[in-house]
C-alpha cells in the first residue's frame, strides 16, 4: 500500500518551497517506463508550468486536488485562455482531464498547492511536452509576467 498522507504532502511542499522552480514532485511509478505514471506535484504561487500540449504521442492528463488551490487553464492555439477552472476542495471542484493535443498550463493559487498527476506512460523527456511557441521559456524574465497577467485575469 502506497500511503498518500499529510507528512508526505507537508514534506513535498516544503521541498516546493525551497526549490528554485517553486515545484516538487514524488513519483509513484517505479520508473519513466511504467504505463502510467503517477505522482504527487507540489506547486508555490509563482511557479510557471509554460502552457503545452502532449502529442506524437497523445496523451491526456489529469489532476486531483491533494490540498491548496489551482487554476488549471485551456488555451486555443493563438493562446487565448477558452476554458478554466479552479480546483478548490471547498467549492466542490476537485479534479480536471485534460483531453490529449490540448495547450494547458497549472497555476498554484495559494500556498501547499498539492496535486496528483496521472498520465499515461511511458515518459520521454524529448517528447513528453510540445511547449506553446506564443508563450515564454520557464525561467525567462518574461515568464513571470505572463503568469501574473494570467492569473489576473481571473483574480483582479
Amino acid at each position: 500500500m502506497i500511503l498518500i498522507d499529510r507528512k508526505l504532502v507537508s514534506n513535498l511542499s516544503a521541498a516546493a518551497r525551497a526549490s528554485g522552480r517553486l515545484r516538487s514532485n514524488h513519483n509513484f511509478h517505479p520508473d519513466y517506463a511504467d504505463p502510467t505514471n503517477r505522482m504527487l506535484n507540489a506547486m508555490e504561487p509563482g511557479t510557471y508550468v509554460r502552457p503545452h500540449k502532449h502529442e506524437a504521442p497523445d496523451k491526456w492528463e489529469a489532476f486531483l486536488l491533494i490540498a491548496g488551490r489551482a487554476l488549471v487553464m485551456i488555451f486555443d492555439d493563438a493562446g487565448q485562455v477558452g476554458e478554466w477552472t479552479v480546483l478548490d476542495g471547498g467549492a466542490g471542484v476537485f479534479g480536471v482531464e485534460i483531453p490529449a493535443r490540448v495547450w494547458h498550463s497549472v497555476a498554484a493559487l495559494v500556498p501547499g498547492t498539492v496535486l496528483y498527476e496521472i498520465k499515461p506512460g511511458p515518459y520521454v523527456p524529448v517528447d513528453d511536452k510540445n511547449f506553446a511557441p506564443w508563450a515564454p521559456e520557464e525561467g525567462t524574465a518574461e515568464a513571470a509576467g505572463y503568469l501574473a497577467d494570467l492569473t489576473a485575469r481571473f483574480f483582479s
